[in-house]
């Protein structure tokens, strides 16, 4: 009998042992295990009037760029710039090797000299052969009379109207050959003229002022007729070139404000201004373009190309509920929020309106206002989820 007591107690305190064991397990296990509560974070849901942007990165350009070649293929036979040098309106930057204009100038100018005294030949004929004419004509005018009174014969009066008929066909021979002369140097000028523009495209000059961006060939260098040899860019012409996300570019257009943090001047805001919306937008990627220009140009021009990251502040929204973007899920294809009813969660689908850069989104249709909702959550929630609010949450969801 006492041995079966002695069993019976420690049987008892066995089982005491092992309620405690699992209570500890179960405290465990709803506490911090699998279990335990989900971490989340709450915020009340306010209405207020919040100011959108948009964020887009683009690169920087040139709105006027001035590519400077030959118009007919050469030999570069000088540079006289380098790239980064300042130059002036009609400054020479260059100069491609004329090979045989210069003769060919030369054939030209003797070829008018030649055609300039022909002309003078054809007027002093003209002269000549109006002398004869107007002679012709009073000796015919004379021998008309003396025929009227008998003096002289058939013969002699048809000589001289004969001499008549020659010089005005003569006449009208120098004239005819005169206007050729004159033609021929005029056709002579022209090609000369032609020759002198063709000598002169050969002198690479700067059509405005501007920076030297890029020097594309040196001296002895082959290129072919429309290649550029130097690139000049206008100063004040450069922009930013800034792609924007479709979804968010709602309200942009041209005279918005806006902010461009070159990349080499980063912590730097640079002012500037949505110069215009390209009317055509990136299917591929889903992007709009527009051309950011700077409200004054910067003391030092970046280089072309430099990537530089643009906001351009939107029009106001008038006061509606606001919630954090991170607030916003997905479920069963559905957006919307978690709200906290007392112990219990409740998925609202919301219909959501513009955001702004400090990840606060408008909510046109599903909040009111002053609902409490999940901003943060340590695991994926659903409406069965056990929670508990906290501060902050520590450490990553698993």
């Amino acid at each position: 009998m006492k041995n079966l007591l002695k069993l019976h107690a420690r049987s008892l305190a066995l089982a005491a042992v092992l309620i405690v064991m699992l209570a500890a397990l179960a405290f465990v296990a709803l506490r911090t295990g699998p279990l335990a509560p989900i971490p989340v974070t709450l915020v009340t849901v306010e209405s207020q009037a919040i100011t959108p942007a948009l964020f887009g990165i683009g690169t920087v350009e040139a709105r006027r760029t001035h590519k400077i070649g030959p118009t007919v293929a050469g030999r570069v036979r000088r540079v006289e710039v380098q790239a980064g040098d300042s130059v002036k309106a009609g400054q020479l930057l260059g100069e491609m090797d004329p090979i045989d204009l210069d003769d060919k100038l030369g054939a030209q100018d003797a070829a008018l000299k030649r055609a300039s005294a022909a002309l003078l030949a054809g007027e002093a004929q003209i002269q000549e052969v109006s002398a004869r004419n107007v002679y012709a004509q009073a000796q015919a005018k004379r021998y008309e009379q003396l025929w009227t009174a008998r003096a002289v014969s058939q013969e002699g009066i048809d000589a001289k109207r004969q001499e008549l008929q020659v010089t005005v066909s003569s006449l009208a021979a120098a004239r005819a050959n005169l206007e050729a002369s004159r033609q021929d140097l005029a056709r002579l000028r022209a090609d000369r003229d032609g020759l002198a523009r063709q000598r002169g495209n050969l002198r690479l000059l700067s059509p405005v002022d501007g920076l030297v961006a890029r020097r594309s060939a040196d001296a002895g260098t082959t290129v072919v007729a429309g290649q550029s040899v130097i690139e000049v860019v206008e100063p004040g012409s450069v922009w930013v070139n800034v792609r924007f996300d479709q979804q968010r570019a709602r309200g942009l257009q041209a005279g918005l404000a806006a902010r461009i943090v070159l990349r080499s001047q980063t912590g730097e805001p640079i002012a500037g201004l949505v110069s215009r919306v390209e009317p055509y937008a990136d299917a591929v990627t889903e992007e709009t373009l527009a051309k950011i220009e700077f409200k004054q140009a910067p003391a030092s021009l970046p280089p072309l190309g430099e990537l530089a990251e643009v906001t351009v502040a939107l029009p106001a929204h008038k006061a509606m509920p606001v919630v954090p973007n991170a607030s916003v899920q997905r479920v069963d294809g559905k957006l919307g929020v978690w709200v906290v009813d007392g112990s219990s969660l409740r998925f609202v689908p919301v219909t959501l309106g513009v955001a702004d850069l400090e990840g606060r989104t408008q909510v046109l249709q599903g909040l009111s206002g002053g609902e409490r909702v999940v901003s943060y959550s340590h695991k994926t929630l659903t409406a069965n989820s056990r929670f508990k609010v906290v501060d902050q949450i520590v450490g990553k969801a698993s």
